[in-house]
């Protein structure tokens, strides 16, 4: 009962996982359909296009008006780089059209495509050569009369799915980014689907559940599905319940033998209270410790302290996993500070910084750590950039100071592979956007930054006026805090510099060089008054 109550919970959760990819996958696709839209709107005003369609129109075998608009739509497609370009009569018939070709998976220019393979007004997903594109079409207008259509895609990649996914075309899979496994295979396994609709099926030896993806592609022939491997994530609950299983089966088989010789007074206490930890222990997730006096009986007294070391270690493991990840995290930071000897520590400092101000700003303690640690991996994107850069002592050049702007993104992707790290994306991502949009990479404004990027956007600003370099010595505490509130309101949010500066002057005094770990540090202080 217990492993089929688990089942249903494993497959439950999966199911809403599923169904949460597919929504957010449905929002994405929805703002790119938006931004499509808008683009084609302008691009159906263009005056030179409605010509060329309207000379199309008027003379559809004319073998120059066809090669002017594919020269159009090659241009246009270039410039803004669709895959796919078609104009189509107000009749919904495809008058010219440019494919951009591949070659050896290398993109080519775009050639025209004879309006025999083609559809007009297409729009979702289409198959031209056997290889799946995503179209979306508009109407071209020209005097308030429809004079065709104008419709712009791009090669469809499952790739760009987080979870496993299939695409199918009249039942036969075309497509898939499920590794190892054969179409043919996929075919047999998703037979027994009804459009549209949840089912379970078996791959290989593994159980999966798959649901239809609501994102509007589906439709035409074409049907997309998401999967994920039911066993997979059933295996590890499945071995921790059978070990589970097991101590509780030896426990209650010492428990049954000793009952013919003790009272039932002295063998119900011990096992109530045993059976009382393990009920915490499935509320909690944590594995409590038993003291030795539960029972004067020494096979459970014997029982007990085995299960203690069982979950002492277990709690040294997790202790030493928190352990390591949090000296890579340190490693990472003291790794991209080694690279100059004037940045040494900077990245632990705007950590204490930031630590400070998110405890004054009477966060709680999971947000309090997410931006300490977030705060240590900002610049980890400066290992994309050259030495020759990032040390240079004079004034950038537009070119070096372009790259530099680009670390924020170079450090999200280094993050984005390791899924531990993904509290921390927005922190390293955003962390020099500006209140006012001015800022970089997204030009976001505002609240629209996450409070963790903007209280270190502002510790980084301290910490880099405060800091001697090659070229000048720091600034003293008082100018560089004058300077936070020049600024505040368009680089920095106005409440974070004005908390920031009313922290006391001792708690922003951290040495410049590394600590002996027995040192009390001011952030310390501060956390233990708050």
């Amino acid at each position: 009962m217990i492993q089929r109550f688990v089942q249903m919970t494993v497959r439950d959760g999966l199911r809403t996982s599923l169904q949460q990819n597919q929504r957010a996958i449905a929002e994405i696709s929805a703002r790119s359909e938006l931004q499509d839209s808008r683009f084609l709107k302008v691009a159906g005003e263009n005056p030179a296009l409605k010509d060329g369609l309207q000379l199309l129109v008027s003379n559809s075998s004319s073998g120059n008006a066809r090669r002017t608009v594919e020269d159009q739509l090659r241009e246009l497609g270039q410039r803004m780089g669709f895959d796919f370009l078609l104009e189509s009569g107000p009749n919904g018939a495809p008058l010219a059209a440019v494919l951009r070709q591949t070659d050896g998976g290398k993109t080519s220019e775009l050639v025209p495509v004879p309006v025999a393979q083609l559809q007009g007004g297409a729009r979702g997903l289409i198959s031209i050569d056997g290889r799946v594109l995503q179209v979306a079409s508009v109407p071209i207008d020209q005097n308030e009369e429809n004079i065709g259509s104008l419709s712009v895609g791009a090669y469809f990649d499952l790739a760009q799915f987080p979870t496993p996914a299939v695409l199918s075309y009249k039942g036969r899979t075309i497509s898939s980014n499920i590794p190892g496994e054969a179409p043919a295979d996929l075919n047999r396994a998703i037979a027994g689907c009804a459009p549209g609709a949840e089912c379970n099926l078996r791959l290989g030896s593994a159980n999966w559940i798959s649901l239809p993806m609501q994102n509007g592609l589906a439709g035409d022939g074409f049907e997309l599905r998401s999967l994920v491997n039911v066993d997979a994530a059933i295996a590890p609950v499945q071995s921790t319940l059978h070990h589970l299983f097991l101590v509780v089966g030896l426990g209650s088989l010492v428990i049954t033998l000793l009952c013919s010789i003790l009272s039932s007074r002295s063998i119900v206490r011990p096992i109530a209270a045993m059976v009382s930890h393990l009920h915490e222990n499935a509320e909690t997730g944590q594995l409590p410790e038993f003291q030795d006096e539960l029972s004067s009986i020494r096979e459970i007294r014997e029982l007990v302290r085995n299960y203690n070391r069982a979950a002492v270690s277990v709690r040294v493991a997790q202790e030493t996993l928190q352990s390591a990840y949090v000296e890579f995290v340190g490693s990472l930071a003291s790794a991209l500070d080694a690279r100059d000897r004037y940045t040494a520590g900077h990245s632990r400092r705007v950590s204490d910084f930031s630590r400070i101000t998110a405890l004054a700003l009477r966060l709680n303690a999971a947000d309090v750590e997410r931006i300490r640690v977030g705060a240590l991996l900002h610049d980890i994107g400066k290992i994309g950039v050259a030495d020759s850069v990032l040390q240079k002592s004079g004034r950038l050049t537009d070119e070096e100071f372009a790259q530099v702007k680009e670390h924020p993104v170079i450090g999200r992707r280094i993050l984005e592979g390791v899924r531990g790290l993904a509290p921390y994306l927005g922190a390293v991502e955003l962390h020099h956007e500006n209140w006012d949009g001015s800022g970089y990479p997204t030009g976001q404004k505002g609240d629209e930054t996450p409070i963790d990027a903007r209280i270190i956007h502002v510790a980084d600003a301290y910490d880099a006026m405060t800091s001697d370099r090659s070229y000048r010595r720091g600034l003293t505490h008082e100018r560089a805090i004058e300077i936070l509130r020049e600024y505040a309101g368009t680089q920095f949010d106005p409440q974070i510099v004005e908390l920031f500066g009313r922290l006391p002057r001792h708690l922003l005094s951290i040495r410049r060089e590394a600590a002996p770990t027995h040192v009390r540090e001011p952030w310390e202080e501060w956390e233990a008054v708050w």
